[in-house]
């Protein structure tokens, strides 16, 4: 058999339509300008050539179109544009509750009602508290928690606009928070437990954020078996504030992973074509088939799924900002402590990093196999979270943003093959040649040892 690349049909071309004019006269130049001068001004102060004040084309949506399946249940009978914002008013007060964290232009805020004014034109607007001050905003230009109601109802809400998701906006620049929400002190209780979810680990101190909000602090503790993106249940003995910035001093009394209490948005799949058994190299003509390619081949053509690549603050059209190439060169010159903290740097931004969950438990290996398993596992049960239970396709390793994930998955199973748990080993590495039946990792002769019974360290694939 020969290798060949799947093909993928080039997507039509967008149509350009121009309105042309017939039988028209030539309009003369009429001599007073003043008119219109005015006309203009007027328009402008009305707002008619604010592009929010566009008309909007209001269809109503059907349950059969999935997309739009939200909006059947939110807007049922709801016919014209002011009939479907009264509904989402009413959909949002029942959904979302407030008060609640928000962000406005990067800056937090605390968002207290969401409002119809009954002008279509002004859409559904925020009204939130920011120190001292009661302010209103377009909802359109709100971001709340990932994960959250409030994220959920104004990505719909967007959708119904007609607009684009808030940080694929140019104008918006409130994807990426300049603040972070303070804790004030009533939120927290000493002497009484407080669950946090671990962002970044430092030598003395533990970078959190309160379970279920926004809201950040310094744990100020002994770190011992933490990992970014664990929760962890926390004994406060203090608590301070310090240039605006929550700390809190405290003993960690227990330590669980549960991606889904994370409230993270899942990483993006994009479909990448469709991958066939029979174009792919399977040994030579009068050689068996492998055992653990057989139910992988029978099972026929899947589709290929790329897997979206978080790095915070990388410069696309700048190759040398990858923080991850930063890491690694520092620490091929001896600075470990300098390139684990690049990667920390990335999870407090984002936990979706899995690169940084995957070089973190490459950099524990030799020394922590405990630790790096916990690196490992919390990448790849973001990864795991975002597939979904029901994933059935094919995250080939020669797409490149792919890679994070199968080196998290390959991580695991090497470190449960290395305790002894060769179950798990086994399960892991069974799993990524249905993920990825190329095989570039060597997953494949990981798992014949394991099921030949060889233990971590009897071959070369285990160095």
């Amino acid at each position: 058999m020969t290798n060949k690349k799947p093909t993928k049909k080039p997507a039509p071309r967008a149509k350009a339509h121009r309105a042309k004019a017939h039988g028209q006269s030539e309009t003369p130049v009429r001599d007073d300008l003043s008119a219109i001068i005015d006309m203009v001004a007027d328009a402008k102060e009305r707002g008619a050539f604010d592009p929010k004040n566009r008309p909007r084309t209001v269809a109503k949506p059907t349950v059969a179109n999935t997309p739009r399946a939200p909006f059947a249940r939110i807007l049922a009978g709801a016919k014209t544009e002011d009939q479907q914002l009264r509904a989402l008013e009413a959909a949002a007060q029942g959904e979302v509750a407030l008060p609640a964290d928000a962000f406005v232009v990067g800056e937090p805020v605390t968002a207290t009602a969401i409002t119809y004014s009954g002008h279509p034109r002004a859409g559904l607007t925020l009204w939130g508290v920011r120190g001292d001050r009661r302010f209103s905003v377009g909802l359109a230009d709100v971001a709340f928690p990932p994960g959250s109601a409030g994220a959920r109802f104004v990505s719909l809400y967007r959708a119904w606009l007609g607009f684009g998701e808030l940080s694929s906006d140019p104008d918006v620049q409130n994807a990426t928070p300049a603040a972070r929400h303070a804790v004030p002190n009533d939120d927290i209780a000493v002497g009484s437990p407080v669950e946090l979810i671990v962002l970044a680990c430092k030598s003395n101190a533990l970078r959190c954020r309160l379970l279920g909000t926004a809201r950040e602090l310094t744990l100020r503790t002994a770190v011992g078996d933490e990992v970014p993106g664990g929760i962890i249940t926390v004994m406060p003995t203090k608590q301070w504030t310090h240039a605006r910035h929550a700390y809190l001093a405290g003993n960690v009394l227990s330590i669980r992973a549960d991606v889904e209490a994370l409230g993270l948005t899942p990483l993006a799949l994009d479909e990448r074509g469709e991958w066939d058994p029979q174009t792919e190299y399977w040994g030579e003509e009068d050689e068996p088939i492998e055992a653990w390619a057989k139910p992988i081949i029978a099972r026929g053509k899947r589709p290929v799924f790329e897997m979206e690549q978080v790095l915070p603050g990388v410069d696309p059209e700048d190759f040398d900002s990858d923080p991850i190439i930063e890491a690694n060169e520092r620490r091929a010159a001896g600075d470990h402590a300098g390139a684990r903290e690049v990667l920390m740097k990335l999870l407090a931004q984002d936990l979706r990093c899995l690169d940084a969950h995957a070089h973190l438990g490459n950099f524990a290996f030799d020394r922590s196999p405990i630790e790096a398993q916990r690196h490992y596992e919390i990448g790849m049960s973001i990864g795991a979270f975002s597939l979904g239970r029901k994933f059935e396709g094919v995250l080939a390793w020669g797409l490149i943003d792919n890679r994070p994930f199968l080196r998290c998955m390959f991580g695991v199973g090497l470190c449960a093959w290395r305790s002894g748990n060769t179950g798990e080993a086994a399960a892991v590495f069974r799993k990524m040649l249905w993920l990825n039946p190329s095989d570039n990792q060597g997953a494949r002769f990981n798992l014949a040892a394991v099921e030949a019974g060889k233990k971590w360290g009897e071959t070369a694939g285990a160095e």
